[in-house]
């Protein structure tokens, strides 16, 4: 017989027995909100207070533990009883209290178990403190009772790389007591009985000591200086670790202050935005259409991004159909495919009976025909509007009704390219980043006739294959490239002005970009970007300034890695600059008349970034991006914006509207031309507004 008392909305209390079970029912993840924090403080004292209950367990109802905070009170005041708060008055429950975690339990889930007196997870759980990923550090007592439970090193792999660790992992660590097969309930009363049978053993994890790990924090100290010089908060992490080994309630305190500190950063604010940047690229107009079935895709087109996007769509489960016109070319594709999966192997990202699945689905064909049982064709031959729409013509009467024809496209116009077929509502634009099995980014361009199934299925697809979906409307370039190409030419001005490449690449990683704009030319091809500018040069108007240095590199061969030189020479030797560049730079200067001016790095970053800055304000207000989120996440996803600057026009709040404004005006004396104030900028300057309030409106 058992007795259960509702405790609030998302709370109860069942007496089985001797043993009191408490259910957090709170979904869709139980996410610690102030009704889960105060739930379980009077769920403890109910049970504490019951003469009939000697043990108490904590699981959770539905598909997962509690997988974190909730998101809703971010930025807003604390509601009481505070998380550490709650855990503390759980683990000083005179009754033992044990949690019988599943699904996930991370960062405040995780460390209300590691305030119980025993844990016993159930078999596929996974824990983890990903406060790391927010700019943030545990707040509830990870950095304290983490050591006490793990020791140093294991709390400070967790909390600094935010990663997911198994329940197996765990219990091998320390973590958790015990790791069992069942339902979360089962589970956590038969670990109740254990603890009053005396086969669990129960311990106030507070009581515990800590040894101290002078490797383990060293180690993390060269990892955060190294690669985490940017993040808020990590160096307190590793103080709040070493302060472990002292009183608990100092350790506490320190890591306390540290996290509400964290709050208010502004590279933790915008780790913040990245984060919910993810999430709100999803809300979009076509949201409540219902997705297309899609079991098999084609992908035509066998290079680089074609097998990217193959290798894909294989490892999310699809069959596909990959097509190219030639054996060889087909054979070379393959062998890109190949390539991809045993990376993924050897990386341990996919076992090798995956691999094999993933290979048993991809069928390999030079004929066209073989595509007419597909749900999805995606094309991803090089960028010639001909070619693109005689393929597009040829799918349309091979493909069946009802699949969709998509364009991996990255700056053709997906209404021209639909005006092939005679189901335009069909067609859409999935512009994939490269390498398209890697990159996170989809773009999903949106064409005058795309039906809202086809963009929902595109969202769907995304989501399928562990992407970020953004929608984009169509113009040359979409959101991204667009952009690119916009501040793109701030890069060629300071370089023709005075600036060397390295000293503009240099600047930019600086502010926070893994690679400067001319290593990324390098890496991605010198001769992708002349391409397109010998296909725009016709539209080129006059009054622009136009700089002719890449092209001129290109000229002669050099397209960057690939031909192991361009800005700079990719030998045994590593990278450097590239001196027949340089004679290039400063032969096109003396042609044009230029001194050579002296730029500071702030001043490089000042205008790369307005520039940035400007372009992205127009696709906003001309609604080629929903809000200005969407362009965050764009350059977040798939151009290696720094995530603690929270993107472009998160970063622009940070200067203000009247700043830069200012800052375009200043520049426009010397080109005119280039530097327009975009209309929604001096508005926001004139009312006082920001992009965040934009976003709000979305």
């Amino acid at each position: 017989m058992s007795e259960t008392t509702k405790i609030n909305d998302v709370m109860t209390l069942e007496r089985v027995g001797k043993v009191g079970l408490i259910c957090i029912d709170n979904p869709p993840v139980n996410a610690s909100g102030q009704a889960v924090r105060q739930g379980l403080v009077d769920a403890v004292a109910a049970a504490n207070a019951d003469a009939g209950i000697e043990v108490i367990a904590i699981y959770a109802a539905g598909r997962t533990f509690v997988a974190g905070a909730d998101i809703k009170e971010f930025g807003k005041t604390p509601l009481e009883p505070s998380l550490p708060d709650t855990i503390n008055a759980i683990e000083a429950s005179e009754k033992p209290v044990i949690s019988a975690p599943h699904g996930t339990a991370l960062g405040g889930g995780l460390e209300i178990c590691m305030g119980t007196h025993a844990r016993v997870g159930v078999k596929g759980l996974r824990v983890g403190l990903p406060e790391v990923n927010l700019g943030l550090l545990p707040g509830a007592s990870g950095t304290q009772r983490g050591p006490r439970l793990m020791g140093m090193k294991n709390t400070l792999d967790m909390a600094l790389s935010g990663r997911q660790v198994s329940g197996e992992e765990a219990l091998s660590m320390g973590l958790i007591d015990g790791l069992e097969a069942g339902e979360p309930r089962d589970v956590a009363l038969a670990a109740a009985e254990d603890v009053l049978s005396g086969k669990l053993k129960t311990r106030r994890t507070s009581d515990l000591g800590v040894e101290l790990d002078e490797a383990a924090l060293d180690d993390a100290a060269k990892m955060v200086a190294k690669k985490m010089k940017h993040h808020p908060t990590a160096p307190n992490m590793i103080e709040a670790v070493r302060m472990s080994t002292g009183p608990m309630a100092d350790g506490m305190a320190y890591e306390r202050k540290s996290f509400m500190e964290g709050l208010k950063d502004p590279a933790s604010q915008g780790m913040r935005h990245a984060f919910f940047a993810e999430r709100a690229v999803s809300k979009i107009p076509e949201g409540k259409a219902t997705p297309r079935e899609i079991a098999k895709i084609g992908v035509i087109g066998g290079g680089t991004m074609g097998s990217g996007i193959a290798t894909a769509a294989l490892t999310s489960g699809f069959a596909v159909r990959l097509i190219e016109i030639s054996q060889e070319g087909l054979d070379k594709g393959v062998g890109f495919i190949t390539g991809n999966l045993g990376g993924a192997v050897k990386r341990g990202k996919m076992s090798e009976a995956k691999r094999d699945n993933a290979m048993a689905r991809l069928e390999p064909s030079t004929d066209m025909e073989s595509l007419s049982d597909v749900d999805l064709v995606i094309e991803a031959v090089f960028e010639n509007m001909d070619v693109k729409k005689d393929i597009f013509g040829q799918l349309d009467k091979i493909c069946k009704p009802g699949a969709i024809l998509a364009s991996n496209t990255s700056y053709l116009d997906i209404n021209e390219i639909a005006s092939a077929t005679s189901r335009p509502e069909d067609v859409i634009g999935l512009h994939f980043f490269s390498p398209a099995n890697l990159m996170r980014l989809l773009e999903v361009v949106v064409a005058d006739k795309t039906a809202p199934e086809v963009v929902a299925t595109g969202f769907a697809l995304a989501k399928k294959m562990k992407k970020v979906g953004v929608r984009a409307g169509v113009c040359d370039g979409f959101i991204g490239n667009r952009i690119l190409a916009y501040y793109g030419k701030t890069a060629g001005y300071l370089m023709e002005d005075g600036a060397s490449p390295q000293q503009i690449d240099n600047a930019l990683e600086d502010f926070g970009f893994a690679m400067g704009p001319y290593k990324v030319g390098d890496l991605a091809g010198l001769d992708i970007g002349w391409a397109n500018r010998k296909r725009m040069s016709a539209t080129r108007p006059n009054d622009e300034r136009y700089v002719r240095i890449h092209d001129k590199i290109c000229e002669e061969g050099m397209f960057g890695r690939k031909t192991g030189s361009g800005f700079y020479i990719y030998d045994d030797e590593g990278i450097r600059p590239n001196p027949r560049a340089l004679e290039i730079i400063d032969a096109e200067r003396a042609a044009k008349g230029i001194l050579p001016k002296t730029f500071t790095d702030e001043e490089i970053v000042e205008r790369y970034m307005t520039a940035m800055i400007s372009e992205a304000a127009r696709v906003v207000e001309e609604g080629i991006a929903l809000r200005p989120i969407d362009v965050d996440a764009v350059f977040l996803f798939g151009y290696g914006f720094p995530r603690f600057r929270g993107g472009p026009l998160h970063y622009a709040d940070t200067i203000g509207a009247k700043e830069l404004v200012a800052r375009i005006e200043r520049y426009a004396e010397d080109d005119a031309y280039y530097w327009k104030v975009p209309a929604i900028l001096r508005r926001m300057a004139e009312d006082g507004t920001t992009f965040a309030d934009l976003n709000k409106e979305g």
